[in-house]
């Protein structure tokens, strides 16, 4: 295992171009200061800044993309209590979850647990409860998420009005949904919606995910 100073880029770290990033968002993006806990979560995924996952790991205590919708974990905060060490104990094998959304869909690199292309992002897909593949590594995916492809991606999962919800909903929070929307009677439109914990709504997703 790798200590921690030799997880810490002094010569070559990736965060400038993290906010670099951010600064050139097309979409509404807030950077959250780092937790304490950012050593421990540093050494647990054994990513050095150099990377932009080890950089936002560490650096930062996760990224807030459109007023909330979208969560990049980071090293956890008062706001997104969330860190990416400690959220995918006991809750991912073979993949580790770095993001999620407001409508309970989840983002995770696979390690090897969900297709034959380690290192490529999938998404948890709350209208089918599946994971599918985004063919994009961790770097592509936060720029793509602070681009305006993040409104195309999301087109047929937001509602009118959703702007309102979202900013109401903390970001350790997620919106339920009855009917379900993997069901022919589920829609974000006509569907009735609750805030429920993100813990809550990954677990209830991967059952019906691995039952169907």
């Amino acid at each position: 295992m790798r200590s921690l100073q030799e997880l810490i880029s002094t010569t070559e770290p990736a965060m400038p171009m993290v906010r670099q990033w951010l600064a050139q968002a097309q979409r509404p993006a807030e950077l959250l200061p780092p937790s304490a806990q950012a050593d421990e979560v540093l050494q647990g995924l054994q990513v050095t800044t150099r990377s932009p996952m080890g950089a936002i790991a560490h650096e930062t205590g996760g990224v807030l993309i459109d007023h909330g919708w979208l969560r990049i974990l980071g090293s956890g905060h008062e706001r997104l209590p969330r860190n990416l060490r400690n959220w995918n104990q006991g809750r991912a094998e073979g993949f580790l979850l770095v993001a999620d959304d407001a409508v309970g869909g989840f983002f995770a690199i696979n390690g090897g647990g969900l297709g034959a292309d380690p290192g490529a992002l999938y998404y948890l897909a709350p209208d089918t409860a599946q994971w599918e593949a985004l063919e994009i590594g961790y770097s592509d995916f936060v720029q793509w998420a602070l681009s305006e492809r993040l409104t195309d991606f999301y087109a047929d999962l937001r509602w009118q009005g959703w702007e309102q919800d979202v900013l109401a909903l903390p970001p350790d929070q997620g919106l339920g949904f009855y009917p379900f929307l993997w069901t022919s009677q589920g829609s974000v439109a006509t569907s009735d919606r609750r805030p429920l914990p993100m813990s809550e709504i990954y677990a209830f997703n991967t059952q019906f995910g691995q039952g169907d």
